[in-house]
Protein backbone atom coordinates (compact mmCIF):
# COMPACT_ATOMS: atom_id res chain seq x y z
CA UNK A 1 0.00 0.00 0.00
CA UNK A 2 1.17 3.66 -0.65
CA UNK A 3 2.21 5.70 2.46
CA UNK A 4 0.02 8.63 3.25
CA UNK A 5 2.88 11.25 1.86
CA UNK A 6 2.86 9.26 -1.97
CA UNK A 7 2.07 10.85 -4.90
CA UNK A 8 2.52 7.39 -6.57
CA UNK A 9 0.64 7.46 -9.80
CA UNK A 10 -0.76 9.09 -12.88
CA UNK A 11 -3.04 12.22 -11.05
CA UNK A 12 -2.16 11.13 -7.63
CA UNK A 13 -3.00 8.53 -4.65
CA UNK A 14 -6.52 7.63 -6.12
CA UNK A 15 -5.80 8.53 -9.87
CA UNK A 16 -8.43 11.26 -9.93
CA UNK A 17 -6.58 14.66 -8.96
CA UNK A 18 -6.92 14.80 -5.31
CA UNK A 19 -4.44 14.79 -2.90
CA UNK A 20 -5.33 13.66 0.64
CA UNK A 21 -6.77 16.24 2.34
CA UNK A 22 -5.06 15.81 5.98
CA UNK A 23 -1.40 16.22 3.45
CA UNK A 24 -2.94 19.78 1.36
CA UNK A 25 -1.72 22.90 2.26
CA UNK A 26 -4.62 24.76 4.88
CA UNK A 27 -3.37 27.93 3.02
CA UNK A 28 -0.96 29.53 0.20
CA UNK A 29 1.41 32.05 0.81
CA UNK A 30 2.00 35.21 -1.68
CA UNK A 31 5.13 33.20 -2.70
CA UNK A 32 6.43 29.90 -3.12
CA UNK A 33 10.11 28.62 -1.93
CA UNK A 34 12.40 26.75 -4.28
CA UNK A 35 14.52 23.57 -2.22
CA UNK A 36 15.98 22.33 -5.50
CA UNK A 37 16.19 22.05 -8.96
CA UNK A 38 17.47 19.30 -11.15
CA UNK A 39 17.83 18.26 -14.68
CA UNK A 40 15.00 15.92 -15.42
CA UNK A 41 15.63 14.83 -19.52
CA UNK A 42 12.99 15.23 -22.18
CA UNK A 43 9.75 13.96 -22.36
CA UNK A 44 6.28 14.52 -20.75
CA UNK A 45 6.12 11.72 -17.84
CA UNK A 46 5.24 12.99 -14.76
CA UNK A 47 7.18 12.77 -11.49
CA UNK A 48 5.80 10.25 -9.01
CA UNK A 49 6.70 10.02 -5.20
CA UNK A 50 7.47 6.41 -3.20
CA UNK A 51 8.66 7.04 0.39
CA UNK A 52 11.44 9.53 0.08
CA UNK A 53 12.21 9.00 -3.74
CA UNK A 54 11.36 11.02 -6.80
CA UNK A 55 11.08 8.79 -10.18
CA UNK A 56 11.09 10.26 -13.70
CA UNK A 57 11.05 8.48 -16.86
CA UNK A 58 12.76 11.04 -19.74
CA UNK A 59 14.72 10.81 -22.69
CA UNK A 60 18.57 11.47 -23.66
CA UNK A 61 17.99 10.25 -27.47
CA UNK A 62 18.24 7.53 -28.24
CA UNK A 63 17.86 6.04 -24.90
CA UNK A 64 15.05 6.42 -22.37
CA UNK A 65 16.20 6.74 -18.91
CA UNK A 66 14.72 6.30 -15.76
CA UNK A 67 16.16 8.55 -12.35
CA UNK A 68 15.05 7.99 -8.49
CA UNK A 69 15.97 11.38 -6.84
CA UNK A 70 15.56 12.01 -3.73
CA UNK A 71 13.07 13.64 -2.65
CA UNK A 72 14.55 15.95 0.24
CA UNK A 73 17.36 16.86 -1.71
CA UNK A 74 17.32 16.81 -5.43
CA UNK A 75 20.45 13.82 -5.39
CA UNK A 76 20.48 11.36 -7.75
CA UNK A 77 20.20 7.87 -6.29
CA UNK A 78 20.07 5.36 -8.94
CA UNK A 79 19.56 5.43 -12.77
CA UNK A 80 18.61 2.92 -15.59
CA UNK A 81 18.61 3.54 -19.57
CA UNK A 82 17.71 1.76 -22.19
CA UNK A 83 17.67 2.04 -26.09
CA UNK A 84 14.65 3.39 -27.53
CA UNK A 85 15.09 4.66 -30.98
CA UNK A 86 11.59 6.55 -32.31
CA UNK A 87 10.83 8.70 -35.25
CA UNK A 88 7.92 11.24 -34.43
CA UNK A 89 4.91 11.06 -36.64
CA UNK A 90 5.21 13.83 -39.61
CA UNK A 91 2.73 16.16 -37.74
CA UNK A 92 4.11 16.12 -34.14
CA UNK A 93 6.91 18.49 -35.57
CA UNK A 94 6.78 20.26 -32.33
CA UNK A 95 6.14 17.53 -29.68
CA UNK A 96 9.34 16.31 -27.66
CA UNK A 97 9.73 12.66 -28.68
CA UNK A 98 8.50 11.42 -24.96
CA UNK A 99 8.33 9.46 -23.05
CA UNK A 100 4.75 10.40 -22.03
CA UNK A 101 3.77 8.12 -19.75
CA UNK A 102 3.41 8.70 -16.48
CA UNK A 103 5.18 5.68 -14.32
CA UNK A 104 3.55 3.47 -10.90
CA UNK A 105 5.53 3.49 -7.69
CA UNK A 106 4.05 1.13 -4.84
CA UNK A 107 5.17 -1.76 -2.39
CA UNK A 108 8.85 -1.28 -3.08
CA UNK A 109 8.34 -1.30 -7.26
CA UNK A 110 8.37 1.23 -9.69
CA UNK A 111 6.89 0.09 -13.53
CA UNK A 112 7.41 2.41 -17.03
CA UNK A 113 6.31 2.47 -20.23
CA UNK A 114 8.19 3.58 -22.97
CA UNK A 115 7.24 5.79 -25.44
CA UNK A 116 7.65 2.57 -27.90
CA UNK A 117 5.81 0.39 -25.33
CA UNK A 118 8.79 -0.90 -23.35
CA UNK A 119 7.48 -1.54 -19.86
CA UNK A 120 10.01 -2.45 -17.44
CA UNK A 121 9.68 -3.20 -13.43
CA UNK A 122 11.99 -2.09 -11.20
CA UNK A 123 13.04 -2.53 -7.64
CA UNK A 124 12.46 0.91 -6.08
CA UNK A 125 15.27 1.20 -3.83
CA UNK A 126 18.36 0.48 -6.26
CA UNK A 127 17.31 0.49 -9.81
CA UNK A 128 17.46 -3.50 -10.55
CA UNK A 129 15.38 -4.33 -13.20
CA UNK A 130 13.19 -7.02 -12.02
CA UNK A 131 11.67 -7.81 -15.55
CA UNK A 132 10.86 -5.95 -18.66
CA UNK A 133 8.84 -6.80 -21.60
CA UNK A 134 9.13 -4.96 -25.30
CA UNK A 135 6.39 -4.94 -27.28
CA UNK A 136 7.88 -2.51 -30.05
CA UNK A 137 8.46 -5.01 -32.54
CA UNK A 138 4.05 -5.49 -32.56
CA UNK A 139 3.40 -1.86 -33.38
CA UNK A 140 4.67 0.36 -35.54
CA UNK A 141 4.71 3.89 -33.65
CA UNK A 142 4.61 5.89 -37.24
CA UNK A 143 1.01 5.43 -37.31
CA UNK A 144 0.68 7.27 -33.32
CA UNK A 145 0.21 10.80 -33.14
CA UNK A 146 2.43 11.12 -30.16
CA UNK A 147 4.04 6.98 -29.59
CA UNK A 148 2.81 4.99 -26.93
CA UNK A 149 1.75 7.40 -24.09
CA UNK A 150 -1.45 5.75 -21.58
CA UNK A 151 -0.32 5.81 -18.03
CA UNK A 152 -0.27 1.71 -16.25
CA UNK A 153 -2.24 1.04 -13.50
CA UNK A 154 -1.49 -1.31 -10.57
CA UNK A 155 -4.57 -2.93 -9.12
CA UNK A 156 -3.60 -5.41 -5.99
CA UNK A 157 -1.13 -7.85 -7.93
CA UNK A 158 -2.05 -7.00 -11.61
CA UNK A 159 -0.79 -4.37 -13.65
CA UNK A 160 -2.58 -2.98 -16.85
CA UNK A 161 -1.27 -1.70 -19.95
CA UNK A 162 -2.90 -1.04 -22.97
CA UNK A 163 -0.54 -0.78 -26.08
CA UNK A 164 -1.38 -1.12 -30.07
CA UNK A 165 -0.93 1.47 -32.98
CA UNK A 166 -4.36 3.19 -34.89
CA UNK A 167 -4.46 -0.76 -37.03
CA UNK A 168 -5.08 -2.93 -33.49
CA UNK A 169 -3.98 -3.15 -29.68
CA UNK A 170 -4.70 -4.76 -26.95
CA UNK A 171 -5.12 -4.42 -23.00
CA UNK A 172 -2.88 -6.53 -20.91
CA UNK A 173 -2.80 -8.00 -16.88
CA UNK A 174 0.61 -9.22 -15.67
CA UNK A 175 1.66 -10.40 -12.45
CA UNK A 176 3.19 -7.66 -10.85
CA UNK A 177 5.81 -9.19 -8.86
CA UNK A 178 6.76 -11.53 -11.83
CA UNK A 179 5.57 -10.19 -14.91
CA UNK A 180 3.93 -13.05 -16.11
CA UNK A 181 1.07 -12.24 -18.32
CA UNK A 182 -2.43 -13.10 -16.81
CA UNK A 183 -5.08 -12.02 -19.82
CA UNK A 184 -5.02 -10.37 -23.25
CA UNK A 185 -7.90 -8.44 -24.72
CA UNK A 186 -7.46 -8.30 -28.19
CA UNK A 187 -9.29 -4.59 -28.74
CA UNK A 188 -8.82 -1.79 -30.47
CA UNK A 189 -5.76 0.63 -30.12
CA UNK A 190 -5.04 3.43 -27.91
CA UNK A 191 -6.00 6.60 -27.79
CA UNK A 192 -3.47 7.97 -25.22
CA UNK A 193 -6.04 7.77 -21.90
CA UNK A 194 -5.06 6.38 -19.24
CA UNK A 195 -7.47 3.56 -17.60
CA UNK A 196 -9.36 3.81 -13.94
CA UNK A 197 -10.40 0.88 -11.93
CA UNK A 198 -13.50 1.34 -10.69
CA UNK A 199 -16.68 -1.36 -9.16
CA UNK A 200 -19.56 -0.83 -10.92
CA UNK A 201 -22.84 -2.81 -10.63
CA UNK A 202 -20.96 -5.26 -8.57
CA UNK A 203 -17.95 -5.70 -10.93
CA UNK A 204 -14.36 -4.35 -10.88
CA UNK A 205 -13.55 -3.41 -14.09
CA UNK A 206 -10.68 -1.38 -16.17
CA UNK A 207 -12.51 1.80 -17.61
CA UNK A 208 -10.71 3.37 -20.48
CA UNK A 209 -11.31 5.42 -23.71
CA UNK A 210 -9.78 3.67 -26.98
CA UNK A 211 -8.68 5.17 -30.26
CA UNK A 212 -12.57 4.40 -30.95
CA UNK A 213 -14.47 3.71 -28.49
CA UNK A 214 -14.92 3.82 -24.29
CA UNK A 215 -14.96 0.51 -22.74
CA UNK A 216 -15.31 -1.34 -19.61
CA UNK A 217 -13.29 -4.65 -19.20
CA UNK A 218 -13.49 -7.10 -16.28
CA UNK A 219 -10.34 -6.99 -14.33
CA UNK A 220 -10.12 -10.73 -13.02
CA UNK A 221 -9.99 -12.24 -16.58
CA UNK A 222 -9.92 -9.40 -19.32
CA UNK A 223 -13.50 -9.79 -20.54
CA UNK A 224 -15.10 -6.58 -22.66
CA UNK A 225 -18.05 -5.91 -20.50
CA UNK A 226 -19.30 -3.08 -22.48
CA UNK A 227 -18.51 -0.89 -25.59
CA UNK A 228 -19.41 2.63 -26.58
CA UNK A 229 -18.11 3.81 -29.73
CA UNK A 230 -16.60 7.34 -29.18
CA UNK A 231 -14.72 7.74 -32.81
CA UNK A 232 -12.13 10.79 -33.50
CA UNK A 233 -11.30 11.64 -36.58
CA UNK A 234 -7.43 11.80 -35.57
CA UNK A 235 -7.48 8.97 -32.94
CA UNK A 236 -7.47 11.44 -30.19
CA UNK A 237 -9.08 10.01 -26.91
CA UNK A 238 -7.21 11.52 -24.03
CA UNK A 239 -9.44 12.20 -21.17
CA UNK A 240 -8.55 9.98 -18.04
CA UNK A 241 -12.65 8.92 -17.14
CA UNK A 242 -14.30 10.21 -14.43
CA UNK A 243 -16.31 7.65 -12.54
CA UNK A 244 -18.90 7.66 -9.61
CA UNK A 245 -21.13 5.01 -8.63
CA UNK A 246 -22.24 3.90 -11.81
CA UNK A 247 -21.79 7.26 -13.74
CA UNK A 248 -18.55 7.56 -16.27
CA UNK A 249 -17.88 10.76 -17.63
CA UNK A 250 -15.49 11.38 -20.60
CA UNK A 251 -14.78 14.01 -23.55
CA UNK A 252 -13.21 14.63 -26.27
CA UNK A 253 -11.64 17.34 -27.88
CA UNK A 254 -14.48 17.04 -30.97
CA UNK A 255 -16.89 14.83 -29.21
CA UNK A 256 -17.86 17.24 -26.14
CA UNK A 257 -18.40 15.80 -22.96
CA UNK A 258 -20.79 12.63 -21.93
CA UNK A 259 -21.84 10.82 -19.15
CA UNK A 260 -22.79 7.12 -19.49
CA UNK A 261 -24.39 5.19 -16.85
CA UNK A 262 -23.30 1.81 -16.53
CA UNK A 263 -25.65 -1.10 -15.73
CA UNK A 264 -26.05 -4.86 -15.64
CA UNK A 265 -29.41 -6.32 -15.91
CA UNK A 266 -29.27 -10.36 -15.32
CA UNK A 267 -26.02 -10.46 -17.08
CA UNK A 268 -26.86 -8.11 -19.69
CA UNK A 269 -24.18 -4.83 -19.63
CA UNK A 270 -25.20 -1.49 -20.61
CA UNK A 271 -23.73 2.35 -20.71
CA UNK A 272 -26.64 4.47 -21.70
CA UNK A 273 -25.92 7.94 -22.72
CA UNK A 274 -27.56 9.75 -19.59
CA UNK A 275 -26.51 13.67 -20.87
CA UNK A 276 -24.06 15.32 -23.66
CA UNK A 277 -22.57 18.86 -23.72
CA UNK A 278 -21.20 19.25 -26.71
CA UNK A 279 -19.76 22.89 -25.96
CA UNK A 280 -17.50 21.95 -23.69
CA UNK A 281 -14.59 19.74 -25.49
CA UNK A 282 -11.46 18.93 -24.08
CA UNK A 283 -8.01 17.36 -25.55
CA UNK A 284 -5.52 16.20 -22.90
CA UNK A 285 -6.34 18.32 -19.93
CA UNK A 286 -8.20 15.40 -17.82
CA UNK A 287 -11.25 17.64 -15.15
CA UNK A 288 -12.16 16.57 -11.59
CA UNK A 289 -15.03 15.46 -9.53
CA UNK A 290 -15.95 17.78 -6.77
CA UNK A 291 -18.68 17.15 -4.79
CA UNK A 292 -21.37 17.06 -8.00
CA UNK A 293 -19.44 19.69 -10.07
CA UNK A 294 -17.01 18.79 -12.52
CA UNK A 295 -13.99 21.46 -13.52
CA UNK A 296 -11.41 20.94 -15.97
CA UNK A 297 -9.86 23.07 -18.99
CA UNK A 298 -12.27 23.10 -22.10
CA UNK A 299 -10.11 23.39 -25.38
CA UNK A 300 -12.71 25.47 -26.66
CA UNK A 301 -11.40 29.36 -26.67
CA UNK A 302 -7.78 28.51 -26.67
CA UNK A 303 -8.11 27.35 -23.08
CA UNK A 304 -10.81 27.76 -21.20
CA UNK A 305 -11.71 27.28 -17.12
CA UNK A 306 -15.36 25.12 -16.42
CA UNK A 307 -17.35 23.88 -13.94
CA UNK A 308 -20.50 22.03 -15.08
CA UNK A 309 -22.98 20.16 -12.99
CA UNK A 310 -22.49 16.60 -13.05
CA UNK A 311 -25.70 15.40 -12.73
CA UNK A 312 -27.34 17.40 -16.08
CA UNK A 313 -24.32 18.66 -17.93
CA UNK A 314 -25.11 21.94 -17.49
CA UNK A 315 -22.50 24.28 -17.73
CA UNK A 316 -22.36 26.47 -14.27
CA UNK A 317 -19.38 28.81 -15.30
CA UNK A 318 -17.00 29.32 -17.75
CA UNK A 319 -13.82 31.56 -18.27
CA UNK A 320 -13.47 33.75 -21.25
CA UNK A 321 -10.37 31.70 -22.11
CA UNK A 322 -6.81 32.21 -23.09
CA UNK A 323 -5.84 29.86 -20.41
CA UNK A 324 -3.38 28.19 -22.00
CA UNK A 325 -2.79 25.06 -24.17
CA UNK A 326 -3.78 22.64 -21.30
CA UNK A 327 -3.74 22.53 -17.72
CA UNK A 328 -2.88 19.49 -14.87
CA UNK A 329 -5.72 20.25 -12.37
CA UNK A 330 -5.41 18.87 -8.37
CA UNK A 331 -7.84 19.57 -5.95
CA UNK A 332 -6.00 19.77 -1.96
CA UNK A 333 -7.90 20.58 0.79
CA UNK A 334 -10.11 23.50 0.38
CA UNK A 335 -8.57 24.46 -2.66
CA UNK A 336 -8.25 23.65 -6.68
CA UNK A 337 -4.81 24.08 -8.29
CA UNK A 338 -4.23 24.50 -12.07
CA UNK A 339 -1.41 24.75 -13.47
CA UNK A 340 -0.89 25.93 -16.82
CA UNK A 341 1.25 24.69 -19.79
CA UNK A 342 2.84 28.19 -19.73
CA UNK A 343 4.73 27.18 -15.66
CA UNK A 344 1.44 29.24 -13.70
CA UNK A 345 -0.25 27.95 -10.90
CA UNK A 346 -3.75 29.61 -10.27
CA UNK A 347 -4.55 28.54 -6.82
CA UNK A 348 -8.66 29.01 -6.27
CA UNK A 349 -11.15 27.53 -3.54
CA UNK A 350 -12.84 24.42 -4.39
CA UNK A 351 -16.11 26.46 -3.60
CA UNK A 352 -16.31 29.66 -5.54
CA UNK A 353 -19.09 30.02 -7.32
CA UNK A 354 -17.00 31.65 -10.08
CA UNK A 355 -13.12 31.19 -10.81
CA UNK A 356 -11.37 33.54 -9.18
CA UNK A 357 -8.14 33.41 -8.72
CA UNK A 358 -6.56 33.65 -5.17
CA UNK A 359 -2.79 33.32 -6.06
CA UNK A 360 -1.17 32.85 -9.15
CA UNK A 361 2.53 31.78 -9.36
CA UNK A 362 5.02 31.96 -12.38
CA UNK A 363 6.92 28.69 -11.54
CA UNK A 364 8.65 27.81 -15.31
CA UNK A 365 9.87 30.00 -18.26
CA UNK A 366 9.87 26.92 -20.37
CA UNK A 367 6.38 24.66 -20.95
CA UNK A 368 4.91 22.70 -17.85
CA UNK A 369 3.18 19.64 -19.53
CA UNK A 370 3.72 17.20 -17.06
CA UNK A 371 1.12 16.96 -14.06
CA UNK A 372 2.84 18.09 -10.87
CA UNK A 373 2.82 15.71 -7.83
CA UNK A 374 1.51 17.73 -4.36
CA UNK A 375 3.28 15.99 -1.82
CA UNK A 376 2.06 17.64 1.84
CA UNK A 377 3.01 21.45 1.28
CA UNK A 378 5.64 20.09 -1.10
CA UNK A 379 4.89 20.43 -5.37
CA UNK A 380 7.01 18.41 -7.94
CA UNK A 381 7.19 20.66 -10.80
CA UNK A 382 8.73 19.13 -14.42
CA UNK A 383 9.17 21.29 -17.00
CA UNK A 384 10.91 20.87 -20.81
CA UNK A 385 14.30 19.83 -19.16
CA UNK A 386 14.48 20.31 -15.13
CA UNK A 387 12.51 18.91 -12.19
CA UNK A 388 12.03 21.41 -9.26
CA UNK A 389 10.66 20.87 -5.76
CA UNK A 390 8.35 24.03 -4.13
CA UNK A 391 6.90 24.50 -1.18
CA UNK A 392 4.69 26.64 0.67
CA UNK A 393 6.66 26.97 3.64
CA UNK A 394 10.04 28.92 4.25
CA UNK A 395 13.43 27.96 3.23
CA UNK A 396 15.44 26.12 5.53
Amino acid sequence: MAAAEDWGQWRGPTRDGWARAADAPADWPEKLTKKWTAPAGEGYSSPVVSGSLVFVHSRRDPEEVVTAYDLATGAIRWTDHYTASFTKNQYAVNMAKGPNSTPVAADGRVFTLGVTAVLTSYDAATGRVRWRKDFSKEIDTGKLFCGTAMSPVLDRNLLFVHVGDDRRGAVLAFDAATGDERWRLDADGPGYASPVIADIAGRRQLITLTDKSIIGVAVDRGGLLWRVPFPDEWNENIITPIVSGNRVIVAGVRKGTIALDVTNGGGEWKATEAWRNPDITMYMSSPILDNGKLYGLSSKRKGQFFCLDAATGRALWTTEGREGQSASLIAAGAHLLHLTTDGDLIITRRDAPTFTPLRRYELSESATWPHPALIGSQLLIRDASNLTLWTTGPSR
